[in-house]
């Protein structure tokens, strides 16, 4: 956890509603940068509507969401991106029909320096910027282990090869703060440790804050210091993920299920 008294993602009092339902009820957050937080709970507690509100595809209902301090409540999801806002989702969404590079050219060219002209023209600058941004493909690739797939079809790697070029992606974006909506989802237990390993050298290679929505708690264990629990959108336990194991409302909700 870093010594920075300022949060680098706050939420205070969020609430989201669909018709009668509060997806989110009075949600508060307190996320400090290079924490590795994470965020647990039945399907349906509200964990991805969350996300949804701090990347602007919602917009919370009731509350406030700050970003390093900024107000970030009414935010639109191309402005969370340029902030240093990235996600990847439950369900992998990769381009399945392009190669593995390509995959992350394409999250790469989202801070390109050359303009329509020079592209169509095919000028000296944009030769230029596009080389340098397929070496800084490749290198995110190395750094998630998948440069020697580089020119494979995207779409016919093994699942956990596909969930490490989505986070690939959402690096090459230069983000302050990873959303990692259940990336040990659909992953047995050899692949699971071998997430947490990657995800932990991740962390200590970049300077990156992360948020993660998790059912393995295995995985949560091992990677993070603190964590919420919720259940229909409201907060049942928070703290470190050894009290909130022992928590005697999460015991009673999950009846002595996997937390």
């Amino acid at each position: 956890m870093s010594n920075n008294s300022t949060p680098l993602l706050e939420m205070k009092g969020v609430e989201k509603h669909f018709g009668g339902v509060r997806a989110i009820d009075r949600f508060d957050l307190r996320i400090m940068p290079r924490d590795i937080y994470g965020l647990i709970g039945p399907n349906g507690a509200g964990k991805t509507t969350i996300f949804n509100t701090i990347t602007g595809i919602y917009q919370a209902d009731e509350g406030q969401i700050l970003f390093e301090g900024k107000d970030i409540t009414k935010i639109k999801p191309h402005e969370a991106a340029a902030l240093g806002i990235a996600r990847t989702f439950q369900n992998i969404r990769l381009f399945e029909n392009l190669s593995v590079k390509m995959n992350v050219i394409i999250a790469c060219n989202m801070h390109n320096r050359y303009s329509v002209a020079e592209a169509i023209l095919r000028l000296p600058r944009y030769r230029k910027v596009t080389k340098a941004i397929e070496e800084r493909a490749i290198g995110f690739l190395e750094s998630v282990g998948l440069a020697d797939k580089a020119d494979d079809i995207a779409g016919s790697l093994p699942y956990g090869h596909q969930r490490k070029l989505e986070i690939a992606r959402a690096m090459a974006t230069d983000p302050k703060l990873l959303l990692l909506d259940e990336p040990a989802a659909g992953m047995n237990e050899e692949e699971s440790l071998e997430l947490v390993d990657f995800l932990k050298k991740l962390h200590h290679d970049n300077p990156i804050t992360i948020l993660m929505i998790e059912h393995h708690m295995d995985v949560v264990s091992r990677l993070c210091e603190q964590c919420t629990v919720l259940d229909f959108g409201r907060t049942l336990a928070q703290g470190t993920v050894e009290e909130v194991k022992q928590n005697e409302s999460v015991v009673a909700a999950y009846l002595g299920g996997e937390l």
